[in-house]
C-alpha cells in the first residue's frame, strides 16, 4: 500500500525484545519539511535509554539520525533525489525518527551531500561528527596549540572529536577504560593516552611534566560520575564541556556548587537535540568537508558493526553491551 511503510517500533519499555518490525502509516511532509527514503541509520545510546523508558522524550519510532534520499520537499528547499544526512530536529523524540522506512525532517536538519560513500559508512557519521564539531569549535572554542583532554575517547563521539581536534592542531590527551586501545588512540594522533579511572586528576598531577598539569579545554563524555573531577582538571579561565554519559545517568550526589565548583572555570553542557536550531545551525558545520576527508581515507570512521533491519534486536543487544568499539549501523538496502 502506497500510504504504508515498514518501521521498527518500540511496543513497550524494556530490552531489545520490545522492538518489532511492523507496517505503519507513511508520513506526509508539509512546507518546511523533507520526506526522506531512509537507506541506513546509526544507533545511539539515547535510543537505548528511550527503549528502556529512561529518557525525557521518546517516540515509538525512534532514531535520531539517518541517511537517504529526498523523496518530496513541498517548499522546494532541497531537490528531489538529493542524497542527504538528517539529524535531530525532533527525530525519535517529538516526532517519528530514522527507524522508519520513510521519515519527515525539518529542512533545517537535513544536510545535502555529494559523496560516493556506501550508505552504511555514511550512516556512521551524522550525529557523532555534528556533535563533536559543535562541542569542540562552537562551545569549547578550541584553538591550535591548546591542551585538550577527551574523557571516553574510544566512544564513537570521542573518536570523532579526536580526529577533529588533532586536525585543528590541538595537543590531545585521551582516556579510555580499554588498555588494548592505547596504541590505536596514539596512531589517531593523541599525544598521551591514559586509563580512565577514578581520581584521574591525582594521577595526571603526579606524572605531568607541565608547570600546570590542568588542561585548557576538557571534553567529558563519561558523565556525571567524573563531572567534578573534570572541572578540577581545567585551568582557570579554561572550559569544561559535558556531552556524554558513558558512565550512566545517575546525578551527582549531594551536589553543592559553593563547595565543589572551581572559580573561573567555564562549565557547559551540550545536548544534541539543539542541532539545527538557530543557535546551533547545521549550516555552520563543515559536514561535507568531513565526509570528503573520510571518503579520501584521511580518517577511519567505518562502522564496526552493520546489521539489517530484520536484526534490529541483535543490533540493540550489541548497543546494550557497550562493547561495540565503534558505531553500530542498520542498513535498509
Amino acid at each position: 500500500m502506497a500510504d504504508q511503510m515498514q518501521a521498527i517500533v518500540i511496543r513497550s519499555f524494556g530490552g531489545p525484545e520490545v522492538l518489532i518490525n511492523q507496517r505503519v502509516p507513511k508520513p506526509t511532509p508539509v512546507t518546511g519539511e523533507a520526506l526522506i527514503a531512509v537507506k541506513a541509520f546509526g544507533l545511539n545510546h539515547a535510543e537505548m535509554h528511550m527503549r528502556k523508558g529512561e529518557w525525557d522524550e521518546w517516540n515509538p519510532i525512534t532514531g535520531l539520525e539517518c541517511v537517504g534520499i529526498v523523496e518530496a520537499c513541498p517548499g522546494s528547499e532541497i531537490p528531489i533525489g538529493t542524497k542527504i544526512a538528517a539529524v535531530m530536529g525532533g527525530m525519535g523524540r517529538s516526532r517519528p525518527g530514522g527507524y522508519g522506512e520513510y521519515v519527515t525532517v525539518p529542512v533545517t536538519n537535513v544536510i545535502p551531500l555529494d559523496t560516493q560513500l556506501p550508505w552504511e559508512q555514511l550512516a556512521a557519521l551524522p550525529e557523532v561528527y555534528c556533535v563533536a564539531w559543535s562541542c569542540l569549535f562552537t562551545i569549547l572554542d578550541l584553538k591550535p596549540g591548546e591542551r585538550l583532554l577527551i574523557r571516553g575517547a574510544t566512544s564513537t563521539l570521542g573518536q570523532a572529536a579526536l580526529n577533529l581536534a588533532v586536525n585543528a592542531g590541538t595537543k590531545v590527551t585521551a582516556t579510555t577504560r580499554r588498555g588494548e586501545r592505547f596504541e590505536w588512540l596514539k596512531k589517531m594522533g593523541a599525544v598521551n593516552v591514559l586509563r580512565e579511572e577514578r581520581q584521574l586528576d591525582l594521577h595526571i598531577t603526579a606524572n605531568s611534566t607541565e608547570n600546570d598539569p590542568r588542561f585548557d579545554k576538557v571534553l567529558n563524555l563519561v558523565g556525571n560520575s567524573v563531572l567534578l573531577e573534570s572541572i578540577r582538571m581545567t585551568k582557570t579561565g579554561g572550559r569544561m564541556l559535558q556531552a556524554g554519559w558513558l558512565g550512566g545517568l545517575a546525578p551527582v550526589p549531594d551536589f553543592n556548587p559553593m563547595v565543589q565548583m572551581e572559580s573561573g572555570v567555564h562549565f557547559s553542557l551540550f545536548h544534541s537535540k539543539v542541532l539545527g536550531t538557530k543557535d546551533f545551525p547545521l549550516s555552520g558545520i563543515p559536514f561535507q568537508d568531513i565526509v570528503g576527508r573520510i571518503e579520501r581515507g584521511e580518517w577511519d570512521a567505518k562502522p564496526t558493526h552493520v546489521f539489517g533491519v530484520q536484526d534490529i534486536r541483535d543490533a540493540h543487544k550489541m548497543l546494550d553491551s557497550h562493547d561495540a568499539g565503534g558505531k553500530i549501523v542498520v542498513k535498509r538496502c
